[in-house]
């Protein structure tokens, strides 16, 4: 094929026709930007004003991450072209899709964050609240108009609330972060409506379009179903709803502990009635706003979803390749307008070079009309192909590296950055999916395209991999053995992003990083095994019992001393030891193996309540809970020299050596002290809330212990 040849994008013109608004706010970030670095703003001010920028800070020194808000993962080929050259120009050439459907670029000097700014809003795109406490990019279902399962089209109503909301005023006093979705039917994960703050599920009744609102959903380190605020909302309604939430929610948010400051504990706290009381009070105190109707108008009138080539049929050449016939097969869906059919590429670890990103813009101008969107699954979806346009499509996509099969399969890993360059990341989250994929693309090929199991990674317990909703999900933690510590996993069964993420996984052990392989290999057998019709992995699980499962992988949660296998002390792709050993007292022998077997009581006790919340035995489930942090209080207390022979007051010994010193993170440590004021429970919510809670607190005392140097 001849080398293409592209038209770029004369931002010198467009740039001065921007409103002057636009230019003006990237003028007045680029102000602040320099008065930081002459010394003249308090750094903590402006860490919170460059987030709202989407300018974001990564674990090296000097650099940043930037972030760039795609709504409803919308893109044209002429924006793709735009953010090759920045990511070439300002990053290191790669552009990374997010489980929101945004861009990041990484590695980004910020005194060139102004500039990037600019090429980008010359190009139609924004940055502006991609990060911090606002409203974070609006997601949308990426098949939305072309679905045949859908009930209409969610598009322009998705459209209407992102930019509606954008820099809106009511929208900017937040504790914490606001997630919105939209979902074009209720049966399948479309927008995850199920774990955002706001997620909105496609409606009809009596030819009225409108929508199922759900309510204080999240994940991170908590994760919080939606609750139901309305069966059906007119679609009109949508707008000054949203307004009312808002304004409720900056009102009573919680502002100081950023651990409790999102919507879904704002909720809890409440409870749902009274607020939709308070929600439903402040909707009667909003004036008419003119913009509830515009912004819907002008999304309707400016949605340009059509083909390029009139619809054919499918006809594969005579020499098609296996390759091919997979890929017709795995990334391949007919849209509900019969002749033509939507592609997805596969982009392993979210990731798509400059120059592949210039040849995709190049090959949408020739088989479609600027219908490309990106998924939450960190892919993209090009839309409106012409059926027969499909095999000519594919050796196009194969030639630069993006004809690989698997989209939405087994191998179609979701991963967040991890240590590769977030502060916060325990473990190498990218590095594990990478192996695993190359893994999916040889040895372990033959479960590689199994379209029934889902994996999610997160580098660390805040789910930014979204592993609550995979059938096999891992987030990051570490284990310590005698004075070494490894890199380790807990795995979480039981979540499906089925009906708009229907269930969250519980966490069901630790395994070794070295052993994740094995263990999905070991998962996926069980399964294959033991399922029963249509069953998912959840459903097995639930049918079994978590023991059960437990046995499966007991084997494989067995860590080695560092002399046995030192490989096991490695992070994944990372040649160097995980963590140094510790220096280590005269008496720290003992000291060190009776903590470690009480932490290993606490991990024992916390999977009891897991299985008692299964099988409904909510009373036991939460007392469990609450004896398995007491157990890693304990722990942490006997490394201080407390015996539990002096029958000494837990909790109270625990605030005077972590809580009020902050050796240990405060908000973990506050939701033991709460549990131990309220006692007993046997209601449902609160049980799980307790085995959630319990996961963190013991996840926090293994951290703090394996970090220790004066035992």
């Amino acid at each position: 094929m001849a080398t293409p040849t592209f038209t770029p994008i004369d931002t010198s013109v467009t740039w001065g026709r921007l409103p002057a608004d636009i230019r003006r706010e990237i003028d007045v970030f680029e102000t602040e930007l320099r008065r930081v670095q002459a010394g003249l703003v308090d750094d903590k001010v402006f860490t919170e004003f460059r987030l709202r920028h989407g300018v974001y800070g990564q674990r090296q020194d000097r650099v940043q991450m930037q972030r760039i808000k795609i709504p409803m993962g919308m893109v044209s080929a002429d924006q793709l072209i735009a953010l090759a050259a920045i990511a070439e120009e300002y990053a290191v050439g790669v552009l990374h899709v997010t489980t929101r459907q945004d861009f990041q670029c990484h590695y980004v000097d910020i005194g060139d964050a102004p500039n990037m700014m600019r090429r980008l809003a010359a190009a139609g795109i924004t940055t502006k609240e991609a990060c911090g406490n606002v409203v974070r990019n609006v997601t949308a279902c990426p098949r939305s108009g072309v679905c045949s399962d859908e009930t209409f089209d969610v598009t322009p109503y998705a459209q209407a609330m992102a930019y509606f909301l954008l820099r809106h005023p009511d929208a900017q006093n937040f504790g914490r972060k606001f997630k919105i979705s939209y979902s074009g039917c209720e049966q399948h994960a479309c927008g995850l409506g199920r774990m955002h703050d706001i997620g909105a599920i496609a409606q009809i009744r009596n030819g009225v379009k409108g929508f199922k609102v759900l309510v204080g959903g999240g994940l991170g380190s908590l994760p919080h179903q939606a609750k139901p605020y309305s069966e059906f909302l007119p679609a009109d309604e949508m707008l000054p709803l949203a307004q009312a939430v808002s304004r409720v929610f900056a009102k009573l948010g919680e502002k100081k502990n950023r651990a409790k400051a999102r919507m879904k504990f704002l909720i809890a706290k409440l409870g749902l009635d009274e607020f939709k009381r308070l929600v439903e009070e402040e909707r009667g105190k909003l004036p008419a706003d003119p913009r509830w109707e515009l912004e819907l108008v002008e999304a309707m009138a400016g949605l340009s979803d059509e083909p390029l080539k009139g619809p054919s049929e499918l006809a594969l050449p005579a020499n098609a390749s296996e390759a091919m016939r997979r890929w017709l097969n795995a990334n391949v869906r007919p849209q509900k307008q019969k002749g033509y059919s939507t592609a997805a590429v596969l982009l392993p670890l979210g990731d798509i070079t400059s120059e592949q990103t210039r040849r995709l813009a190049e090959l949408s101008r020739r088989f479609i009309k600027d219908t490309i969107r990106t998924t939450v699954d960190q892919n993209f979806v090009l839309r409106w192909v012409s059926n027969a346009d499909l095999p000519a499509l594919y050796e196009e996509l194969h030639e630069i590296g993006l004809g690989e099969a698997g989209a939405g399969r087994l191998k179609d890993i979701v991963a967040c950055p991890g240590t590769d360059s977030c502060k916060l990341g325990i473990t190498s989250s990218r590095g594990l999916a990478a192996h695993l994929h190359n893994r999916f693309s040889n040895g372990l090929s033959e479960i590689a395209g199994r379209a029934d199991l889902s994996i999610k990674i997160s580098g660390c317990f805040n789910s930014c991999g979204q592993h609550h909703i995979a059938d096999i999900g891992f987030f990051g933690s570490v284990q310590r053995k005698q004075n070494h510590t490894a890199p380790v996993f807990q795995v979480t069964v039981g979540g499906s992003m089925q009906n708009n993420a229907e269930s969250y996984g519980l966490a069901v052990g630790k395994i070794p990083s070295q052993n994740v392989e094995k263990a999905i290999v070991k998962l996926a057998e069980f399964y294959s095994r033991e399922k029963q019709g249509n069953e998912t992995l959840s459903q097995v699980v639930q049918r079994l019992g978590k023991a059960r499962l437990r046995q499966e992988l007991a084997e494989l949660m067995l860590l080695p001393a560092l002399e046995e296998a030192p490989e096991f002390y490695k992070d994944t792709r990372q040649p160097w030891q995980y963590q140094r050993s510790i220096g280590v007292g005269e008496c720290a022998g003992k000291v060190v193996d009776q903590a470690e077997f009480m932490l290993e009581d606490a991990d024992r006790i916390h999977f009891e309540a897991t299985i008692d919340l299964d099988e409904g035995r909510f009373a036991e489930a939460a007392g469990k809970a609450f004896q398995a942090n007491k157990k890693a209080a304990d722990a942490l207390l006997f490394t201080k020299g407390l015996w539990l022979s002096d029958k000494y007051d837990t909790v109270a010994e625990f605030k005077k050596f972590f809580y009020e010193s902050d050796a240990f993170y405060r908000p973990f440590a506050e939701n033991f002290f709460r549990a131990a004021v309220e006692g007993a429970t046997d209601n449902p919510e609160k049980a799980r809330l307790r085995v959630e809670e319990a996961t963190l607190f013991i996840e926090a005392a293994q951290g703090v212990y394996s970090q220790a140097t004066n035992f």
